[in-house]
């Protein structure tokens, strides 16, 4: 999820907001060999202090620090966002950790792709997509008309969501959904070794197996830390999936045609509800 190409036209703002994954060094580097921006790192710490409204990369373990270091640069009035997929805690967080005066407003854009890095950024990304924004009792109600007005600005239809409830309704259909698909092609692989050594495997799968696994092409870094941030959620959603899915095998097991018929009937009709 590149920001600063599909906000800088908007904007007409410089190239300064950038990834920070794997560091920002690296990124620099990459950007500069690429000629997408030129800016080295105390001048990307200078401009950061100096803006109004930041958006802050969706890195989980450095919040806090990143929070801690910049956050007393920012004049009242200032409102800070994100674009990370958790956010009860980390809404929490920044809450507490910002100077009086200066706004929080927690935003997650659902458009992301399986590419990761500043090479996958496009400035229609956003377009076409939902954003959730994720106020609560403290949020300043103009800083929330604000990062409403800039997601729809950038072509997304913005929902409001509790961040707790949002960590919920996202575990379900976004975070177990890669948890599956990384577990899926991780049994692939084993399946192979075991049963079937010699063979690629995957290469004779279909569109079936792409659709099913495309995701397990995303960052593992990143989802490392939505798994492990949104980890109570999670493990409830997986333990209901694993019930389903023992429940198939002895469908199966027991030649329960009948059975399996109806679990993938009632499947199908909840798939094609999907928008």
């Amino acid at each position: 999820k590149i920001i600063n190409r599909a906000f800088r036209n908007m904007w007409g703002i410089p190239d300064e907001f950038v990834e920070t994954r794997p560091t920002i060094a690296d990124v620099i580097n990459y950007n500069r060999y690429n000629h997408i921006y030129d800016v080295s790192e105390s001048e990307f710490d200078a401009y950061v202090a100096a803006r109004v409204e930041e958006i802050h990369k969706g890195d989980f373990p450095p919040y806090e620090r990143h929070l801690k270091a910049w956050g007393p640069s920012l004049s009242a009035g200032a409102i800070v966002s994100d674009v990370g997929s958790v956010k009860g805690p980390l809404v929490e967080q920044a809450e507490g950790l910002l100077p009086e005066g200066v706004h929080f407003v927690g935003a997650h854009p659902v458009a992301g792709r399986e590419q990761t890095g500043v090479a996958a950024g496009s400035v229609d990304l956003f377009r076409g997509s939902r954003c959730i924004v994720t106020p609560t009792q403290r949020t300043n109600p103009q800083a929330v008309r604000t990062i409403c007005e800039l997601w729809e600005a950038a072509g997304s239809t913005v929902l409001s969501m509790d961040p707790f409830l949002h960590d919920m309704v996202l575990g379900a259909v976004s975070h177990l959904p890669h948890a599956v698909a990384f577990s899926l092609v991780t049994a692939l692989g084993e399946i192979q070794e075991q049963t079937l050594p010699g063979q690629n495997l995957l290469g004779y799968g279909g569109g079936g197996l792409r659709d099913t696994t495309r995701i397990a092409a995303s960052s593992p870094e990143m989802w490392r830390d939505i798994c492990l941030w949104n980890r109570d959620n999670l493990v409830k959603m997986i333990e209901i999936f694993e019930l389903h899915l023992a429940e198939c095998k002895r469908r199966v097991e027991t030649g329960d045609g009948q059975g399996l018929e109806q679990t993938f009937e009632r499947a199908k009709h909840l798939r094609e509800q999907v928008q």
